[in-house]
């Protein structure tokens, strides 16, 4: 029905989008043609060509600035209002001039493509290019081996180092990649599937854009992507004419990284271009700074940048210059655990009652089902608890009871919670201390509010009311009350993140232990997340239940969010393989469009279904089998896990088969590149954290197009379809065979927390039995229900402070 309406109105958006771009596309492959006839000189003089033709549009707009900064500085430096409303009008003027910059590109486009386009077509044609050599010819060739002079003439081979390995050029331009510069060049986000080619895509309008001279930036998502597109598509740019360079090859502040951003394209990661406006903000004159004007910005794996890490903040710390708590974590950590381990012998106590009860019929909310709701509130993670909850009509019982205490306004909810020392909200990732558990913590003989906060106002109130004492002596009894609470607020935020740390955060989950610290596992990637650190005090906790050196607290210097940063560009662009989940968030925040480019040969891989299974165990099983069954088939597989611990569980079911694989996960990020390039091959077994390996091909081994392909096996649905998706794409590139398939239980978090009461309510209906699995286009879109429900709740949190930092002590500042 949805088909036939789109049809009706004439197509999808993108699909209308992409028909208003095709002109330009037709215009672009005339020049093309036309450019074949011209020798090497003069395609390349065309640089020059182009970037008078912007100066002869500008020029007039120039001279208007220029007259009204000389006006400017012709005022005495006492008439600050004078000089303030000229100022004004040259920053309305600079927009005007970036708007005609705007105007006269679009008249450029199609030969500045096609010159792109042609130059890689000769550059994959001809293993040398000779042309006559410029200065920035006789520059490059001192560093560049592959560059030489001869003479007056310049040698360009068309094989060179790049990434830490040697590419040689052997790609043109298609349609659909000359569709998607079109998209970027127009300041939106193409969404072009895995295997089409988006490094190449960015040379069209980052050449076109380089030519106004204002600067374009290229961001990656890792330094490796930064150096090595840089170094891939430097060179075709450098035959241009056009200079190239990459931040994160030099160091902070120094001479060589102003030097990058003074190249006409001028590639980095994200963070580094954040924590460059950070520093250039601290100096203490304007010619210490290394950025120059926000021009243009084209941001690769744009969700990644834009969404995941929108809301985390870049910031620039030092040491705070007095002592801190450190201390106090390990103080206070023999009473936490005493405190978790009381909550784990109470939430069993409290299963064991609902299981009892509930065999006997009784789950009323005030009795049997009460028990079940605590176990769940006390431990939701409690394995025991889990598989319970996975038996018939279990989870429809527990959701009745929670209904009950929710309903008006909680008024029920202190009675549910008075028996349990603390509980956990695992939706809002919070867990609270009850008066029991406040009870528990206090030492015998200590004072019984050791870890309640008092009412300041009353305290501070009462003294000034007490007309025995001297304005000193009121003074000085304030100053005791407001330390004395200095003091226990303290103390009770450091067990508060003590016991956030035992019960929300799990190793080899959210973070790993390596190199004797704890270090970050992002989430959406599965990566190590180097130099960031949880705020407010968490991660000094986890360090300290993980018996790792307490790193010293430090004080911000200067912060940005890159949702912030980004915003400041004159146009910003992106690129991914999936953004069009998040299209209305990119919309709202950056105004910017999502256009998804048709592929070059039509896609052949086969989705199927997800199969549902009761339990974890079952599940897993499944997975081992399937693997066993791709191999034999002569397929490489890829299975896709969503953190450290399951990738290391499958891999030791893996061992005990005798299967040979390789784990890429957030311990053996040093490998990737090795790992990837060997995950195409017939028989290949690689485990993999979501989107590790992404930004690379996995390019098919001889005979695996024949045998299906690469298959891609789920073994879990991420909280986000965008993730999802980008797991699937990494089979069925270019038009290659490929199958996906997710695995999913109902043990599973997303399944526990938001989405598996409906499909618990068809497994109970159908007589669903342990060891069976179910399979339908009707349990996918409920999964896929759920997934919506948490990417807007992601989406409500990403407009509220983030709790995650990346802090740089002083030398980097």
């Amino acid at each position: 029905m949805l088909k036939f309406i789109t049809k009706l109105f004439g197509g999808s958006k993108s699909e209308k989008d992409v028909q208003l771009l095709m002109p330009i596309v037709v215009k672009a492959n005339v020049f093309f043609k036309q450019y074949e006839t011209l020798d090497n000189d003069a395609l390349r003089a065309k640089t020059t060509e182009f970037k008078s033709r912007i100066q002869a549009h500008l020029t007039g707009i120039d001279a208007d600035i220029e007259a009204q900064k000389t006006a400017a500085e012709a005022l005495p430096e006492t008439d600050i209002h004078g000089k303030d409303d000229i100022y004004q009008q040259i920053d309305k003027l600079k927009k005007e001039r970036d708007k005609k910059i705007e105007e006269v590109l679009a008249e450029i486009q199609p030969e500045a493509f096609a010159v792109i386009k042609e130059t890689a077509r000769r550059f994959k044609e001809n293993t040398v290019l000779s042309s006559t050599a410029t200065p920035l010819d006789r520059e490059l060739s001192v560093r560049k081996e592959y560059i030489t002079i001869v003479g007056d003439q310049v040698e360009f081979k068309n094989t060179w180092p790049a990434g830490g390995g040697t590419v040689t050029w052997n790609m043109v331009h298609y349609d659909v990649q000359l569709i998607g510069g079109s998209v970027l060049h127009a300041g939106k986000i193409a969404e072009m599937a895995t295997g089409e080619g988006k490094t190449l895509v960015s040379t069209l309008p980052a050449y076109l854009n380089a030519l106004a001279g204002e600067g374009v930036h290229i961001v990656t998502v890792n330094d490796y992507l930064a150096r090595r597109d840089s170094e891939w598509n430097g060179t075709i740019f450098e035959w241009l004419g056009l200079t190239v360079d990459c931040i994160d090859k030099h160091e902070p502040n120094s001479e060589a990284r102003r030097k990058a951003y003074l190249a006409d394209i001028t590639y980095g990661t994200n963070n580094e271009f954040g924590f460059d406006y950070l520093r250039d903000n601290m100096v203490h004159n304007p010619a210490e700074m290394v950025q120059r004007k926000h021009h243009f910005a084209m941001v690769d794996e744009v969700d990644s940048v834009l969404i995941d890490d929108a809301r985390t903040p870049l910031i620039i710390s030092g040491p705070i210059g007095h002592q801190t708590g450190e201390q106090q974590f390990f103080e206070l950590k023999p009473r936490i655990e005493k405190l978790v381990d009381a909550q784990k012998r109470a939430t069993q106590h409290f299963l064991t009652e609902a299981k009892k009860k509930i065999a006997e019929g009784n789950d009323d909310p005030k009795d049997g089902g009460l028990a079940l709701f605590r176990a769940h509130r006390g431990l939701p993670k409690n394995s025991a608890l889990i598989k319970y909850l996975s038996e018939p009509g279990m989870r429809v019982k527990l959701q009745k009871t929670e209904n009950y205490y929710l309903a008006d306004q909680q008024r029920e909810m202190p009675k549910a919670d008075e028996e349990l020392y603390f509980y956990i909200d695992e939706k809002n990732n919070s867990v609270e201390l009850t008066d029991k558990g406040i009870q528990l913590i206090t030492g015998s003989g200590e004072d019984p509010t050791f870890f309640i906060l008092p009412d300041i106002s009353l305290s501070l109130a009462g003294i000034d009311k007490d007309a025995s004492l001297s304005a000193d002596e009121k003074l000085h009894k304030k100053e005791i009350i407001i330390n004395e609470y200095a003091v226990k607020a303290d103390r009770i935020h450091t067990a508060q993140q003590l016991l956030k740390a035992y019960t929300l955060f799990d190793k080899d989950v959210e973070y790993v232990v390596m190199d004797g610290g704890v270090k970050i596992v992002d989430e959406q990637t599965g990566r190590i997340l180097d130099g960031r650190r949880y705020s407010d005090g968490l991660h000094q906790a986890i360090e300290a239940k993980e018996n790792v050196k307490i790193e010293a607290a430090t004080q911000t210097y200067a912060t940005v969010t890159l949702q912030n940063y980004f915003r400041m560009y004159h146009k910003l662009a992106g690129m991914t393989g999936t953004a069009e989940t998040e299209a209305a968030e990119l919309w709202d925040i950056y105004k910017l469009d999502v256009v998804s480019i048709p592929t070059n040969v039509v896609a052949i891989r086969k989705d199927d279904q997800d199969l549902v299974f009761k339990t974890k165990r079952e599940k897993f099983g499944a997975v081992i089998d399937e693997i066993v069954k791709m191999r034999e088939a002569g397929r490489p597989v890829l299975v896709g896990t969503t953190s450290v611990e399951v990738s290391e569980l499958l891999s030791r079911m893996l061992r005990q088969k005798q299967i040979p694989h390789n784990v890429l996960n957030a311990k053996q990020h040093a490998r990737e590149a090795q790992i990837v390039a060997e995950a195409g091959l017939a028989g290949a077994v690689t485990i993999a954290t979501n989107m590790a390996g992404r930004g690379t091909d996995i390019k098919l081994g001889p005979g695996v197009k024949e045998a299906g392909g690469l298959a891609i096996l789920g073994t879990e649905r991420h909280e986000s379809r965008r993730v999802d998706r980008q797991l699937r794409g990494r089979a069925g590139r270019q038009g290659d065979p490929g199958s996906s398939l997710f695995f999913v239980s109902l043990e599973d978090d997303l399944m526990r927390m938001f989405g598996s009461e409906r499909i618990a309510k068809v497994m109970d209906f159908a007589g669903y039995k342990e060891g069976e699995v179910i399979q339908h286009s009707m349990i996918t879109k409920s999964i896929e229900r759920a997934q919506r429900k948490v990417e807007e709740n992601n989406f409500g949190i990403r407009k509220q402070p983030c709790f995650v930092w990346r802090a740089f002590g002083l030398g980097f500042g």
